[in-house]
């Protein structure tokens, strides 16, 4: 019902961003991560209990802002969601910028 010209610009950008190689690859290492920290710390390892740690570090700076929500163990899930979305997005928009910016040049001589 609804094509490409008629969404809001900031469901575009981020649409947009988010279909880049680089935000997608970031999106993949951060879900792995938090894979390993819940497998980590199920397991029975004296270490485990800091594995929350690494994917929280790895999202910063919105997981660590977001980390202020109410004591409940999913809310770390939804921080590291945040911060990993937050993040992928910035990544594809830095990568889309960049990469728009060489296309325009040419070379002097």
């Amino acid at each position: 019902m609804t094509d490409s010209t008629s969404t809001h610009p900031v469901l575009r950008t981020v649409r947009d961003a988010l279909g880049n190689v680089f935000a997608r690859v970031y999106l993949a290492v951060c879900a792995a991560l938090v894979v390993w920290a819940v497998v980590v710390t199920l397991a029975d390892n004296p270490d485990g209990s800091f594995a929350g740690v690494v994917p929280t570090l790895a999202t910063a700076p919105v997981s660590l802002i977001m980390l202020v929500l109410p004591d409940h163990s999913s809310m770390l899930f939804v921080a590291i969601g945040l911060g990993a979305l937050v993040n992928a997005v910035l990544i594809g928009w830095c990568a889309r910028a960049l990469s728009r910016g060489r296309g325009g040049s040419t070379p002097t001589g």
